[in-house]
């Protein structure tokens, strides 16, 4: 089983996958879609470590394309606030899925008002839609 849902900020996958095998699944399909990782925060290791608290896995890449990011920069210099595109594994332990969801780069441009962004946004999606989907096949 996957559900599929978008809010107003991300688009998030719930799948029937290991944190380990989503984790490596994802990371593969963002590379297929032309995306590096180019951060890499464990947010359960450092919970631990800072504040001794325990946690599912949860792991936060940046991830970019440099396209997309050129194209984006080129139309407006400020948008490095907004990259990289932030994408999410966790396990939500208490539904026994594992979530897989990327921040909606159409919602974050849609804040700058400038319309030149809106294709190089709309691409971002539809290329961290296809990663998402590909994860949540399995």
């Amino acid at each position: 089983m996957c559900e599929s849902r978008t809010t107003g900020y991300a688009l998030k996958r719930e799948v029937d996958l290991s944190y380990e095998a989503a984790d490596r699944m994802i990371r593969e399909e963002l590379l297929a879609q032309g995306f590096g990782v180019l951060t890499e925060i464990d947010v359960r290791e450092t919970l631990k470590r800072k504040l001794d608290v325990d946690m599912p896995p949860y792991v936060i890449l940046g991830a970019c394309n440099p396209s997309l990011a050129h194209r984006a920069l080129q139309a407006e210099p400020d948008i490095g606030l907004l990259l990289p595109c932030n994408v999410v594994v966790r396990r939500d332990e208490a539904a026994g899925v594992t979530v897989v969801e990327a921040m909606d780069p159409v919602p974050m441009i849609d804040m700058t008002g400038n319309e030149a962004l809106w294709d190089v946004a709309q691409e971002a999606r539809s290329r961290l839609e296809t990663a998402l989907d590909r994860v949540a096949a399995g």
